[in-house]
């Protein structure tokens, strides 16, 4: 995702300058990028210029009037539930929102300005200039991906960013000011997750903010879940593949709990054995002789995440178009396949092996394809939020023509799907790393 600020002079340390333009990117679930825009639009504009901005002062002002001062939050406040009088005032702001769309698409666009309507109105004031917000993603949606958490990621940094709370991200950023800023966002991101999913575990937007990995735990659900962030995560190459086989988390969990209401000591035993092969990963990656750039590691990890995905596989969340993709991983022997989300569909992660021969890989790119499947090559373990800074066309020989020219909002409407957008405000932009990308990167203490 992207954030476009077309006035933004002395915002924050690292972002200052005039004019031009600055795109945030979140990660989803730690394995891909989202990217789309958040456009800014102050210069020489009325206010009111975006369609939705009547509504939106409106509502402002309404709220404003009705709640008493001490319920205002602050970018530093933590919320962990939604004010009901402020969702309830949303409501009929969302009713007509995409009204030609099939009804499946409509509740994500509504889902989505949901989210980004309690935060503005959570973070905002009166005083806000008539704004313009567009956003694209090129993560699939409903695939178990993380693709709403990035999306609250980078609405909740776009907004911190105008309201001059974050400082950074720049490269001899403390790592203690770094994390705060992460912290921060955070905070923020779950409150659109709340928007969305009601009560969501929190695990796919810290991911999304800080990157790398965490360790997620919910051993008693009368309490919080216990959520250890991995700084050190080692960056892993990835084939993401999506079987593009619609699922429902709340089936699946529905199927494992009638598992063991039937078979309660042996599925106990799988969950349990499950919980072991999380252990086994995260010491084998703290070990000090892991080596992410070895076979013999790589393997070690690759095993595990068989084992995982047969252990989910017992309890009957797999898919034959997962079991499918594994069938080809193996058969051309070239990584290792499990299954990612709650199973049931959605998108499976190979963890490639080093070195993988190219035919091979050829040809496993092309079965996929005849098979419906759609690929991603990507990292696991990656950065989490970052700006681009400035968002300027240099990065590349095919560039070099426009090179300096601003990235701006015709330009991002008119990038044609995904690689179109990726080649134009991504992280490595189709040929390369791109210039002015930069990231709140913390170390482990």
């Amino acid at each position: 995702m992207a954030v476009r600020f077309p006035d933004m002079r002395n915002t924050v340390e690292g972002l200052n300058g005039a004019g031009g333009a600055a795109y945030v990117n979140g990660n989803g679930n730690g394995m891909t990028n989202g990217n789309g825009a958040l456009s800014q639009s102050t210069e020489d504009e009325p206010q009111g210029s975006s369609p939705m901005a009547p509504a939106f002062h409106g509502l402002c002002a309404g709220q404003g009037h009705r709640l008493r001062p001490e319920k205002k939050k602050f970018y530093y406040s933590l919320v962990t539930d939604l004010d009901h009088e402020l969702v309830e005032a949303m409501q009929p702001h969302l009713v007509g929102i995409s009204p030609d769309k099939p009804e499946e698409l409509r509740k994500v666009h509504q889902n989505a300005a949901s989210g980004f309507l309690y935060l503005f109105l959570s973070l905002g004031h009166q005083s806000f200039p008539g704004c313009l917000y567009t956003l694209r993603s090129t993560i699939p949606i409903g695939a178990g991906l993380g693709s709403s958490a990035s999306i609250a990621v980078c609405v909740a940094t776009a907004l911190l960013l105008q309201l001059r709370t974050l400082s950074g991200p720049h490269p001899d950023q403390p790592p203690d000011e770094a994390r705060l800023q992460i912290e921060r966002i955070n905070r923020w991101a779950f409150v659109y997750e709340m928007c969305i999913h009601g009560n969501p575990s929190g695990v796919d937007n810290t991911v999304s903010t800080q990157g790398k990995a965490v360790v997620y735990q919910r051993p008693d659900y009368t309490k919080p879940p216990l959520v250890r962030p991995l700084w050190d995560f080692p960056e892993l190459p990835l084939l993401l593949i999506d079987t593009k086989q619609s699922k429902s988390t709340a089936r699946e969990v529905a199927k494992v709990a009638k598992l063991k209401d039937t078979h309660t000591k042996l599925v106990g035993s799988i969950l349990d054995a499950i919980d072991k092969v999380t252990q086994s990963v995260t010491s084998l990656i703290d070990d000090e002789d892991f080596d992410s750039e070895e076979e013999e590691s790589l393997r070690k990890v690759g095993e595990l995440m068989t084992i995982n995905h047969g252990l989910l596989n017992a309890l009957g969340v797999s898919h034959p178009r997962l079991e499918r993709i594994r069938e080809l991983v193996d058969h051309a022997d070239i990584g290792w396949t499990k299954l990612t989300g709650a199973g049931g569909g959605g998108c499976s992660i190979t963890l490639l092996r080093p070195g993988a021969p190219a035919d091979k890989l050829e040809r496993l790119h092309s079965q996929l394809d005849e098979e419906g499947y759609v690929k991603f090559e990507t990292t696991l373990g990656g950065d989490g939020v970052g700006v681009l800074w400035p968002a300027v066309l240099k990065n590349g020989m095919d560039e070099d023509h426009e090179g300096g020219m601003e990235i701006d909002l015709e330009k991002f409407l008119n990038a044609e799907g995904n690689v179109g957008v990726e080649r134009l405000v991504g992280v490595h932009g189709g040929v390369g790393e791109r210039e002015g990308w930069k990231f709140w990167r913390v170390e482990s203490l």
